[in-house]
Protein backbone atom coordinates (compact mmCIF):
# COMPACT_ATOMS: atom_id res chain seq x y z
CA UNK A 1 0.00 0.00 0.00
CA UNK A 2 1.30 3.33 -1.19
CA UNK A 3 0.22 6.20 1.21
CA UNK A 4 1.05 10.26 1.37
CA UNK A 5 0.46 11.59 5.12
CA UNK A 6 -0.56 15.25 4.73
CA UNK A 7 0.08 17.10 7.91
CA UNK A 8 1.94 19.87 9.32
CA UNK A 9 2.04 19.88 12.52
CA UNK A 10 5.66 17.65 13.23
CA UNK A 11 4.60 15.11 15.66
CA UNK A 12 1.30 14.39 13.84
CA UNK A 13 3.59 13.04 10.96
CA UNK A 14 5.67 11.08 12.56
CA UNK A 15 2.72 9.39 14.32
CA UNK A 16 1.02 8.48 11.42
CA UNK A 17 4.77 8.07 9.32
CA UNK A 18 4.93 5.29 12.41
CA UNK A 19 1.48 3.79 12.40
CA UNK A 20 1.38 3.65 8.31
CA UNK A 21 4.90 2.08 7.81
CA UNK A 22 3.98 -1.38 8.54
CA UNK A 23 1.66 -1.26 5.73
CA UNK A 24 4.17 -0.15 2.83
CA UNK A 25 5.23 2.75 1.45
CA UNK A 26 4.56 6.03 3.13
CA UNK A 27 5.58 9.96 2.11
CA UNK A 28 4.63 13.09 3.45
CA UNK A 29 3.21 16.66 2.45
CA UNK A 30 3.25 19.24 4.74
CA UNK A 31 0.15 21.14 3.07
CA UNK A 32 -2.37 20.96 0.79
CA UNK A 33 -0.38 22.55 -2.03
CA UNK A 34 2.20 19.65 -1.58
CA UNK A 35 -0.25 17.21 -1.68
CA UNK A 36 -2.05 17.92 -4.81
CA UNK A 37 1.33 18.24 -6.61
CA UNK A 38 2.09 15.11 -4.94
CA UNK A 39 -0.77 13.32 -6.32
CA UNK A 40 -0.70 14.69 -9.80
CA UNK A 41 3.03 13.52 -10.23
CA UNK A 42 2.24 10.06 -8.58
CA UNK A 43 -0.42 9.69 -11.32
CA UNK A 44 2.42 11.27 -13.88
CA UNK A 45 4.74 7.83 -12.89
CA UNK A 46 1.74 5.51 -13.42
CA UNK A 47 2.30 4.76 -9.24
CA UNK A 48 -0.66 6.69 -7.35
CA UNK A 49 -1.39 6.42 -4.27
CA UNK A 50 -3.81 4.16 -2.47
CA UNK A 51 -4.16 5.85 0.44
CA UNK A 52 -4.27 9.71 1.71
CA UNK A 53 -4.63 11.17 5.04
CA UNK A 54 -5.12 14.31 4.95
CA UNK A 55 -5.38 17.17 8.17
CA UNK A 56 -8.26 19.35 7.70
CA UNK A 57 -7.13 22.42 8.96
CA UNK A 58 -3.47 23.47 7.70
CA UNK A 59 -2.12 27.29 6.77
CA UNK A 60 -2.73 27.93 3.05
CA UNK A 61 -4.47 25.38 1.51
CA UNK A 62 -6.16 23.49 3.82
CA UNK A 63 -7.43 19.89 3.74
CA UNK A 64 -11.00 20.22 2.53
CA UNK A 65 -10.27 22.35 -0.46
CA UNK A 66 -6.76 19.85 -1.33
CA UNK A 67 -9.00 16.92 -1.35
CA UNK A 68 -11.42 18.85 -3.88
CA UNK A 69 -8.26 19.61 -6.39
CA UNK A 70 -7.65 15.51 -5.84
CA UNK A 71 -10.88 14.56 -6.93
CA UNK A 72 -10.60 17.16 -9.74
CA UNK A 73 -7.25 15.60 -11.03
CA UNK A 74 -8.67 12.39 -11.19
CA UNK A 75 -12.23 13.13 -12.79
CA UNK A 76 -9.50 14.66 -15.31
CA UNK A 77 -8.00 11.57 -15.66
CA UNK A 78 -11.85 9.88 -16.35
CA UNK A 79 -11.31 8.50 -12.67
CA UNK A 80 -14.55 8.17 -10.62
CA UNK A 81 -14.24 9.18 -6.83
CA UNK A 82 -15.75 5.66 -6.18
CA UNK A 83 -12.61 4.18 -7.73
CA UNK A 84 -10.11 6.92 -6.85
CA UNK A 85 -7.24 7.11 -4.15
CA UNK A 86 -8.87 6.43 -0.56
CA UNK A 87 -8.88 9.51 1.62
CA UNK A 88 -9.15 9.70 5.77
CA UNK A 89 -9.82 13.12 6.74
CA UNK A 90 -8.04 13.90 10.30
CA UNK A 91 -8.54 17.08 12.94
CA UNK A 92 -8.04 17.45 16.61
CA UNK A 93 -11.34 18.64 16.89
CA UNK A 94 -14.78 17.26 16.28
CA UNK A 95 -17.14 20.68 14.65
CA UNK A 96 -20.02 19.20 12.79
CA UNK A 97 -19.22 21.59 9.80
CA UNK A 98 -15.79 20.23 8.80
CA UNK A 99 -16.98 16.52 9.09
CA UNK A 100 -19.89 17.74 6.52
CA UNK A 101 -17.35 19.66 4.20
CA UNK A 102 -14.93 16.91 4.52
CA UNK A 103 -17.68 14.93 2.82
CA UNK A 104 -19.10 16.99 0.21
CA UNK A 105 -15.25 17.09 -0.67
CA UNK A 106 -15.42 13.55 -1.26
CA UNK A 107 -13.20 12.21 1.37
CA UNK A 108 -13.87 8.44 2.65
CA UNK A 109 -13.55 8.67 6.37
CA UNK A 110 -12.77 10.82 9.11
CA UNK A 111 -11.14 10.64 12.33
CA UNK A 112 -10.46 12.68 15.18
CA UNK A 113 -6.79 13.17 16.87
CA UNK A 114 -5.27 11.22 18.80
CA UNK A 115 -5.10 9.01 16.10
CA UNK A 116 -4.75 5.59 17.48
CA UNK A 117 -3.46 2.62 15.66
CA UNK A 118 -6.81 0.19 16.02
CA UNK A 119 -8.64 2.89 14.68
CA UNK A 120 -6.68 3.75 12.09
CA UNK A 121 -6.42 -0.03 10.96
CA UNK A 122 -10.29 -0.38 11.09
CA UNK A 123 -10.82 2.50 8.38
CA UNK A 124 -7.87 1.16 6.19
CA UNK A 125 -9.52 -2.22 6.41
CA UNK A 126 -13.13 -1.52 5.66
CA UNK A 127 -11.42 0.35 2.68
CA UNK A 128 -10.12 -2.75 1.39
CA UNK A 129 -6.91 -1.76 1.46
CA UNK A 130 -5.79 -4.28 4.16
CA UNK A 131 -6.67 -7.66 4.98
Amino acid sequence: MKTLVVEDELTSRILMQNLLARYGQCHIAVDGEDAVEAFRISLAEAAPYDLICMDIRMPGMDGIEAVRQIRAVETEDGVLSTNGVKIIMQTSTDPPKQVVGSFHALCDAYLVKPIEAASLSEEIRRMGLIS
